[in-house]
């Protein structure tokens, strides 16, 4: 029983490694933003949504490889560079760096919750994904029909609340259901777009205040 308990725990580290240096990736990628031309932002963002596609569909196979989420990882800094321009231009760097502080512990808070709650959150998955698909849906409508500033608050606060959930939901999967070592880039993926997800409705929110200071 020791012996399983340190395996898992040893999987679990690497999922928190492969994690880590996913966001360096994707770090990379918010710098290389800067010299990518803006007509090329479109199809990037079309590639970062086939590749999340396909991560859903090779999740079955089990065969998402650490080359994919590094690439997935880089491209999805690229195509958050735009965004992160537009808050620290409207509301100062600082708010960035805010967003990045405050993403930063509500994950690591929820992540704990996740790890250490003894019970299994699996009932948690129907409502998490009604709640990402209703997100989504208003984000494709918000594109014909732009969201007033109150509007984009109302709907940042709640992703940010739907993506802290979903934190604490994949920590305590991974707890709960254990890690094979052919599915840690799967999991560090998922890691990576809750945090992801995460900042940038954080820095929605805190750019919408200081924008209006």
């Amino acid at each position: 029983m020791e012996a399983i308990q340190s395996r898992q725990r040893s999987m679990f580290q690497k999922v928190l490694a492969v994690f880590a240096v996913s966001l360096l990736f994707a770090t990379a990628g918010l710098y290389t933003g800067r010299l990518v031309p803006p007509a090329l932002m479109m199809p990037l963002m079309v590639a970062e949504v086939v590749m999340i596609i396909a991560a859903f569909w090779l999740r079955r196979r089990k065969s998402v490889g650490y080359l994919f989420v590094y690439a997935f990882t880089f491209i999805s800094g690229i195509t958050t560079y735009p965004i992160v321009s537009y808050y620290a231009s409207a509301a100062g760097a600082e708010v960035v760096l805010l967003a990045f502080g405050s993403t930063f512990g509500i994950f690591a808070v929820m992540g704990t919750i996740g790890a250490v709650t003894k019970k299994d959150l699996s009932f948690l998955s129907t409502a998490l994904l009604v709640a990402l698909l209703a997100l989504i849906f208003i984000g494709i409508f918000s594109i014909f029909s732009p969201l007033t500033s109150t509007g984009l608050l109302a709907f940042s606060f709640i992703g940010a609340i739907v993506f802290s959930l979903y934190t604490m939901y994949d920590f305590n999967m991974m707890k709960h259901h254990g890690i094979s070592e052919e599915i840690i880039p799967l999991l560090a993926l998922s890691l990576y777009l809750d945090f992801l997800n995460l900042f940038t409705y954080i820095l929605q929110i805190l750019g919408i205040w200081g924008s209006d200071d």
